[in-house]
C-alpha cells in the first residue's frame, strides 16, 4: 500500500471504530446505524473492515445482541473514549472558549495610569468580559517589573524610561511635556519662554523615585540651569490643587490634563526641552499572554491612541 493510501486508510479510521463503539452500546447492527444515520449494510462493511484491519474477531452473537470477544472488549477500551473525545470536541471547545473569558488579570500601573489612562479602559473590558476579575496593582517602576518577573501580574502599564532585557515594551503613544501653573502666574503670560525662566518659581514634584521626578532633575542639570523643589507629594490631583492655589508650578504629561483643569489651571508646552513620555504595555518576554491580557492590552492601545491624538 503506498504512503497516500495508508494515509487516507487512518485518515477515515475513525468511522469503523464509532460504528464499532455504537454497536457495542446498543446491541445490535440496525441501532447503531440509526444512531449514525446510516445504512445497515454501511455498518457492517465498516464492522468487517474493522475485524479485518485489528486481525481477529470483535463482535459475537449471544441470542439477539452482539457481544464482545476478549479481543473486542480490549479494543473497546481503548476505542472508547477517543470516539467520545472526538464526537464531542465541539461542545468541548466552546465550554473552553467560554471559560477563557472567565478567570483573573492583574495588570500593575502607576497612580496617573491609573486615575487618567485606564477607568474608560477597565468599563469597557468589564463590559466585554463581566466574568474575568480584573486587579489594579497601584505600583510603579522597579516594584511593577519585578511583579511581571515572578508573574504576579499579567503586564504593566505606564511609563518607562529603561527596559530592562527580560521584558518587552510595546509603546503605543507619546505625549508631551506640560508646564502647569496657576492661571494669573506670570509664567502663564509670558510671551517667550525659557527653561530658565522656571528657576525663581518652586517646582512642586513627585517622589523623587518616580520617573517625572528623574526626568526633570536631568533635563535641568543637562541644560545647567538652577531649579528649586518647593514641594514633594504624591499624586497629580494633589499636585495640580496645589498648583492651582499658587503654591508652586509643576511639570507633568499632557495625559494627566483633563477637561476639568483648564479653567484652573494654565498649561504651556515644554517640548522644546523636556522629551515626550513615552506610554505603552509591558510584558514579561517567554511568556504567552492570555486572551485576557491581549484584549486588556489592545484596549489600551486604542485608549492611548485616542488620548494621544486629543492631547495634540
Amino acid at each position: 500500500m503506498s504512503g497516500k493510501l495508508r494515509y487516507a486508510y487512518k485518515g477515515d479510521r475513525l468511522k469503523p471504530l464509532r460504528a464499532f463503539c455504537q454497536t457495542v452500546r446498543l446491541g445490535s447492527v440496525s441501532r447503531a446505524a440509526e444512531a449514525l444515520f446510516l445504512s445497515q449494510p454501511a455498518v457492517t462493511l465498516q464492522l468487517q473492515a474493522l475485524e479485518r484491519e485489528m486481525g481477529t474477531r470483535l463482535l459475537e452473537r449471544s441470542g439477539r445482541r452482539l457481544v464482545m470477544t476478549r479481543e473486542g472488549e480490549a479494543l473497546y477500551e481503548l476505542a472508547r473514549p477517543l470516539v467520545e473525545g472526538v464526537d464531542g470536541l465541539d461542545a468541548a471547545y466552546r465550554e473552553r472558549i467560554r471559560g477563557l473569558d472567565a478567570g483573573t488579570l492583574d495588570v500593575a500601573a502607576g497612580n496617573s495610569t491609573i486615575l487618567y489612562l485606564l477607568p474608560q479602559v477597565v468599563a469597557a473590558f468589564r463590559a466585554a468580559h463581566p466574568d474575568v476579575r480584573l486587579n489594579l496593582h497601584n505600583v510603579t517602576g522597579a516594584s511593577a517589573m519585578e511583579l511581571l518577573r515572578t508573574d504576579a501580574v499579567d503586564l504593566a502599564v505606564g511609563s518607562v524610561l529603561d527596559v530592562p532585557a527580560d521584558l518587552d515594551y510595546a509603546e503605543v503613544a507619546q505625549f508631551e511635556p506640560m508646564l502647569i501653573t496657576a492661571p494669573d502666574h506670570p509664567l502663564a503670560r509670558k510671551k517667550q519662554l525659557r527653561l530658565q525662566d522656571l528657576s525663581p518659581h518652586g517646582l512642586i514634584l513627585p517622589p523623587q523615585r518616580l520617573t517625572t521626578y528623574r526626568m526633570v532633575d536631568l533635563v535641568f542639570h543637562r541644560n545647567q540651569v538652577p531649579y528649586t523643589v518647593a514641594l514633594e507629594v504624591a499624586g497629580w490631583e494633589v499636585i495640580k490643587q496645589y498648583v492651582a492655589t499658587g503654591l508652586g508650578i509643576s511639570i507633568v504629561s499632557a495625559l494627566c490634563l483633563t477637561a476639568e483643569d483648564r479653567g484652573r489651571l494654565a498649561a504651556r508646552s515644554l517640548a522644546a526641552w523636556f522629551p515626550p513620555r513615552s506610554y505603552g504595555v509591558v510584558m514579561r518576554k517567554g511568556r504567552h499572554p492570555s486572551p485576557q491580557a491581549r484584549a486588556f492590552a489592545g484596549l489600551i492601545q486604542a485608549r492611548l491612541a485616542e488620548n494621544a491624538v486629543d492631547a495634540t
